[in-house]
């Protein structure tokens, strides 16, 4: 049977690029070697390395002055390293909450000064995105989660302002047109909608380095991975690979305009039939929902055992809602074809048979 993953992360992946990532793992450019064994060091890796790096650039029209890394630890180590390169001794960090990994990245910057919630959606339980809230002008930099996983919203548009600004776009990262010139720093962890889980996309701003006034730990300095090319210490060789895989197949589809447009029917498909079949309630406030992740649950509980056979007949994986929210949710990343989408709804209306 065909099986639909609507998993949050690790996520879908092409399968072009999973068959030739598996290929690469055998066999890598010919080399009688796995690309899994090569030194990172090897003009072979080197060229992936750089065309990865390219590609981001590409497809994203990365301006000049600024750095392209590919890194480790996930999201998760830029909730740190964003504060320790850019929060000054005495500074102030302001950050949006809208959601559980907004939420870390608040905590983390706590461990370096003073760090203040300039909004938060948390009071409807993180339904919505907060807006018309001000910027301080003494704040080193604002920080934003451009879409949240957990509960399905996405911020439409970013704030101005003269604030260094850090995003952390993880779960729709060239998902759609962004202006990089925009913000200062932009993190997002792979495994979405660029790769396995095992390395991290950072754009940053050269002129960024060094502004801080801190030491910084090497593994923590963007400038020490900046000037080592990525090659600091020895780069996740696979991730990167399917990385700068899932890139090209994106090129290939015709880039960050055309893949945004065929979100946006995948979304558009999706949310008519939640808002138009009365056995589901969407659980985000309409005009913040994310074309990433559709949260939504039933109306009437006595129908899930019945859903849920539905959606296993089907094929249909990973569309449990997060734990902390309950109900269901379907990631409709890049990778995801509208087909699958149609099999999700096609279940969602034999509920009403």
């Amino acid at each position: 049977m065909k099986k639909h993953n609507f998993s949050a992360g690790p996520s879908i992946l092409p399968q072009e690029v999973l068959k030739q990532a598996s290929e690469a793992v055998i066999d890598f450019n010919g080399l009688g070697l796995s690309l899994v064994e090569i030194s990172h060091r090897s003009k072979d890796f080197i060229a992936v390395m750089d065309n990865a790096q390219a590609l981001v650039k590409e497809l994203l029209e990365v301006p000049e002055g600024y750095s392209v890394l590919f890194l480790q630890g996930g999201a998760s180590t830029e909730f740190l390293m964003a504060p320790y390169n850019l929060l000054t001794e005495g500074g102030k960090a302001a950050y949006v909450d809208t959601g559980a990994w907004s939420s870390k990245a608040i905590k983390e910057a706590k461990n370096f000064g003073e760090t203040i919630v300039v909004a938060s959606s948390k009071d409807k339980g993180y339904s919505y995105i907060p807006k018309g809230y001000d910027i301080p002008n003494d704040v080193d930099y604002i920080h934003f989660t451009s879409n949240n996983t957990i509960f399905g919203t996405q911020l439409k548009e970013f704030p101005g302002g003269n604030a260094l600004k850090v995003v952390d776009m993880s779960s729709d990262i060239f998902s759609r047109k962004i202006d990089v010139s925009q913000f200062d720093v932009i993190y997002a962890g792979a495994q979405k909608n660029m790769g396995p889980s095992g390395t991290t996309l950072v754009i940053v701003k050269d002129a960024i380095f060094g502004t801080s006034g801190r030491t910084i730990p090497s593994m923590l300095d963007y400038a020490v991975h900046a000037k080592a090319g990525s090659m600091f210490n020895t780069p996740p060789v696979f991730p990167v690979y399917v990385s700068m895989l899932t890139l090209e197949w994106l090129k290939e589809k015709g880039g960050i305009d055309a893949i945004e447009k065929i979100n946006n029917e995948k979304a558009a498909l999706l949310y008519n039939e939640i808002d138009s079949n009365p056995s589901f309630v969407g659980f985000a406030a309409k005009e913040d929902r994310s074309n990433m992740n559709v949260t939504f649950t039933l109306a009437d509980e006595s129908k899930k055992e019945k859903f849920d056979a539905l959606a296993a007949e089907a094929g249909i994986s990973g569309i449990n809602g997060h734990r902390s929210v309950g109900g269901y949710r379907a990631s409709i990343y890049n990778a995801m074809p509208i087909e699958s989408i149609q099999v999700l709804v096609n279940a969602m209306q034999e509920v009403n048979k």
